[in-house]
């Protein structure tokens, strides 16, 4: 059984017509308690990094997050939910949870002052839209039967920035190298929404399933 993290910061109903679609067993909870047996946790998100800590903060999702990771078992960050899994967000100046080690950080402080893109204009921020990935780490489970050429749906104008560049399993090209797909240990994160991708964002949704 899936479980699905709602701390009123998340990207819910999206995600619960993905795994619907998919066939899979899945429950939705606001209390940690609900979600102890759940065998994978999806833990999205969309909105502002401080707003999404003090929820979490404010229902204990903080302390289950950690000892759900520490019980190894699969946990999969999406969105908002890939950046707060890190230490510390620019957002709102914030602590996160610190599962994996980095920090979050605006374009704006990553990108080069005058990089442009393809067409000679500034980069918008947010990133927004269908971008492809670049496979670092093709061989992981996860990427089973995706196509290379697959694109996946941004929008974001925070970026991770791991501690451990080991932990990148894909990037998007976005001024910078922009690390999309993250796996540490039990714990998966995709900057981009798989369940807004399509076919292939389905398909790594049912990757994470069959692991």
């Amino acid at each position: 059984m899936i479980g699905i993290v709602d701390y009123n910061a998340g990207n819910i109903k999206s995600v619960e017509r993905a795994l619907s679609f998919l066939n899979c067993e899945y429950v939705i909870s606001k209390n940690p308690i609900e979600l102890k047996n759940a065998d994978k946790l999806i833990f999205p998100g969309v909105g502002e990094a401080k707003y999404a800590m003090e929820q979490l903060n404010k229902t204990g999702f903080d302390v289950f997050l950690k000892d759900f990771a520490d019980s190894q078992k699969p946990l999969l960050g999406i969105c908002l939910g890939s950046q707060i899994i890190f230490d510390y967000s620019e957002e709102g100046d914030v602590n996160c949870l610190g599962l994996i080690k980095g920090k979050i950080k605006h374009f704006d402080n990553v990108l080069e002052k005058n990089c442009l893109n393809e067409n000679g204009l500034k980069y918008k921020i947010p990133h927004m839209g269908w971008n492809n990935l670049e496979f670092i780490k093709p061989e992981d489970k996860i990427f089973t039967n995706v196509d290379k050429n697959a694109s996946f749906y941004f929008v974001h104008s925070y970026l991770i920035q791991p501690d451990e560049k080991d932990v990148i399993l894909a990037t998007a090209d976005y001024g910078v190298k922009v690390p999309s797909a993250i796996k540490s240990n039990n714990i998966y994160a995709f900057q981009f929404h798989p369940e807004k991708s399509g076919e292939w964002g389905l398909k790594l949704l049912q990757n994470f399933i069959n692991l």
